[in-house]
């Protein structure tokens, strides 16, 4: 599947801190903001959890390629990497929405989580046949579904 491109919004200044650019935290939150736009794509959020599941993220990745200042607009496009029966990869690349020119990336690994007892749990069959279709041929180039394995 080819990724989209989805427009985040601007550089807030409380973002920017004293290098006059957006500190690195705010580039997780930014990243966060582009997982929640594909979360209902991919059978994710509020539908999983009025299921009594949901994902938790278990380690992250980010590498920074070009700096961004107030006010830039930004853009993202994310890809589901890889997945089993529970967990999944997934990949960010933040862009300045206005000239295209790539910003950071982003890897994250999720559990599926029973929300009720706080464990993981399988992902529904009808989340793994969305996966299926929504997978993207791009390897993880940082992180793997599990420890041991190289993204690499």
């Amino acid at each position: 599947m080819t990724a989209q491109r989805v427009g985040l919004g601007q550089v807030r200044p409380e973002w920017v801190d004293h290098y006059g650019h957006m500190n690195l935290a705010y580039y997780l939150v930014v990243f966060d903001l582009a997982t929640d736009a594909v979360w209902p794509e991919w059978g994710l959020g509020a539908p999983l959890r009025a299921r009594g599941l949901g994902t938790f993220a278990v380690e992250s990745w980010q590498g920074y390629r070009r700096e961004v200042v107030l006010d830039a607009p930004l853009a993202a496009d994310s890809a589901l990497l890889a997945f089993d029966s529970k967990r999944l990869l997934l990949r960010h690349r933040l862009y300045h929405a206005a000239e295209g020119w790539l910003s950071a990336e982003n890897e994250v690994l999720y559990l599926c989580v029973d929300l009720a007892t706080r464990k993981v749990a399988v992902w529904p069959e009808d989340v793994l046949a969305r996966f299926a279709a929504l997978r993207a041929a791009e390897s993880p180039q940082r992180l793997a579904l599990k420890r041991g394995e190289t993204g690499r």
